[in-house]
């Protein structure tokens, strides 16, 4: 069994460079896999308004900071965190060894990102993260916690849907 960093994207800059958030999202999973060799990276988020995929940033600085090849995992399709959850969770369906997902996100992302992963029945802990609080400024920090609030219970609800439907299908089937 496996226990795997989940790195959530963030956006990438006009000039193909990371943003601060994806920088911090990344260094969180880093300090958190010091010392576990044997745990795996799954870095998760598609094409955004620039550059290319998150994931493959994700990856790329990975691998920048010593983190061999053999060790990651990219999902470059999802276009939101709903999406990353659900993707993530088909690769690691479809490998069969997940025990443990250590959520890595931005502090206020954390919350969501770590409920949708347990709806879908994993074990979770949670990454300590550094607060973009001071880089995003107080309103633009403001505003991302708000739409956090606004779309915890919006995905989660969406997420059960999905999953109960689905299971009405299998019993009428």
């Amino acid at each position: 069994m496996a226990i795997y960093l989940v790195i959530f994207g963030a956006a990438v800059l006009p000039d193909g460079l990371p943003s601060g958030s994806l920088r911090r999202r990344v260094a969180g999973a880093l300090a958190a896999a010091r010392g576990h060799d044997d745990w795996l990276f799954l870095a998760t988020g598609g094409v955004g308004q620039h550059g290319g995929a998150e994931a493959e940033l994700i990856a790329e600085l990975l691998v920048f900071a010593g983190v061999g090849r053999e060790r990651i995992l990219i999902e470059a399709r999802a276009r939101d965190t709903l999406q990353s959850a659900r993707r993530c969770h088909a690769l690691l369906v479809e490998r069969g060894d997940a025990e443990i997902l250590v959520c890595c996100s931005s502090s206020y992302h954390n919350p969501r990102c770590a409920l949708l992963l347990r709806l879908l029945g994993y074990r979770v802990r949670v990454a300590v993260a550094a607060s973009d609080r001071a880089h995003l400024g107080v309103g633009r920090w403001a505003l991302a916690v708000l739409k956090e609030c606004i779309a915890l219970p919006y995905d989660a609800g969406l997420l059960l849907a999905h999953r109960w439907a689905g299971l009405g299908a299998a019993r009428a089937a």
